[in-house]
Formats: C-alpha cells, structure tokens, sequence
C-alpha cells in the first residue's frame, strides 16, 4: 500500500481550477494531466501518490460505469479518486474497493477465481461506518481502505453482486401487445413508403450538413457516452451558441 500524501491529494480535490462553474471533462483531464505530470491507462490517469478517472454528468448524481473490476485492482494500493465533472464544478469520491457496494456491469460471472465486471457511479458508496465520503475524510478513509486486502474485498463484492435481486417483474405479454410487436415490421415499412418518411429524411440530411464541421470536431471526443450527446445536440438543436 502507498502512503497517503496528504499534501498531494489535497491538490488534487482543493484545484480552484476544477472548481469553476463550466468546466469541461476534456479540461479537467489537461489540467490534471499537465499539473501532476500523470501518466494515462486508457481511461485512468496515475502518479505515485494518487490515480484518478474522471467522468461527467448534469447533475450531483450519475450512475455512468466508472471503470472494470480489473483496471481497478491495479490501482487500488494508492488512493483511487473519481472526479465528477458537473455544471457548476467537480466533486470528488475515493473509489477504491472497500468503497464500492457492488459490481454492476457485465458482472453475471464474478467469482473470486474470475474478475468480471465495471462498477458504475452509483455503486460508490457516499458514507463509509457513518465517515462521508468526501474529501476532508479521504486520509481516514483511505486508513480504513488499508487495513483490508484485496482478496478481503473481493469476496465481499462478488457475495453483494451475486445476491442482488432484480427489481422489477417480468414482463407478461398479453395478445394486443403480441399482435403491436409483430405488425412492428409492417408498420415500419409503411412508414418509409410515407410523405412524412420523406420530410423527416430531408430535415435530417439538412441539419446534419448544416452542422459537418462540428460532427467532425465532435468525433474527436474520447468518452462514447459524451460524444454521442453532443453530436445528438448538434444536430437536434437550431441554437447557434450550442454549434
């Protein structure tokens, strides 16, 4: 386990520049980047004391995946910290495995012998035995973390994925809803041979060549979930600002 290098990290989660209000996913990976001198795995970025990943959401919540089980556990011997990008700043959580309730993505096959699976935003614990998860605690958390071992916290992680039980029922399909499902296809074929098929083909074609050059721009955004959006706004979107 590293040491906790308390003046480090409170670098880290005290930068006045991630805690202005606009800031962008994309800035705040460049600022940290060049400030911290880190060095990038993929999604994670490192240095001695500390690793971090950096995700986005429009609001103080996300349960967007974070990161797979074993990218985690390379990292997790040095305070893991998930920086959350909102519109009016950055907040900040220790991720490391003690502080993860449960696995949630691509996880049916987590076994001790198997790592599988990511853990999403939602599946970091918030408070830890009654101490928040929050930067002023992360050195006590972060004490906490290394009295366990990596194994200690696995077994507990794949026994709270495997006993998690679905939510809802199970759909029970009855005729008409039989009979709409299958009539799908030809409703949609209909469609495509329809005057409002050819206004909305045109509409579309048009706003996507209004807005090229911003696709093209757009397409250079490492993070799937983010880029989708912004090409969804550019081309959904008749305020010029957004383009």
């Amino acid at each position: 386990m590293a040491l906790y290098n308390h003046a480090v990290i409170s670098m880290v989660t005290a930068d006045k520049f991630n805690s202005r209000a606009g800031v962008t996913k994309d800035q705040v990976v460049d600022h940290m980047e060049q400030r911290f001198d880190l060095t990038r795995d993929r999604s994670v970025y490192s240095c001695e004391e500390f690793a971090l990943r950096v995700c986005t959401s429009k609001s103080h919540s996300f349960s967007n995946t974070v990161l797979s089980l074993s990218a985690l556990q390379k990292y997790d011997t040095k305070p893991f910290i998930v920086i959350l990008v909102t519109p009016d700043g950055c907040k900040y959580f220790l991720a490391n495995s003690t502080f993860l309730k449960k696995i949630s993505h691509s996880s049916k096959e987590l076994r001790k012998d198997n790592i599988k699976g990511s853990f999403n935003g939602s599946d970091i614990m918030r408070e830890y035995d009654g101490i928040a998860n929050v930067p002023e605690n992360f050195d006590r958390l972060f004490a906490i973390h290394q009295a366990y071992t990596w194994e200690e916290n696995l077994e507990r992680l794949v026994e709270a994925t495997n006993n998690i039980a679905p939510s809802k029922s199970r759909f029970e399909i009855d005729e008409v809803s039989k009979e709409n499902i299958l009539s799908a296809p030809i409703r949609a074929q209909q469609f495509q041979k329809s005057e409002a098929f050819v206004d909305l083909k045109e509409d579309l074609v048009g706003r996507t060549a209004r807005v090229r050059d911003a696709i093209c721009i757009a397409a250079l955004i490492d993070n799937v979930n983010l880029r989708g959006r912004v090409i969804e706004e550019l081309v959904t979107t008749d305020d010029p600002q957004i383009i």
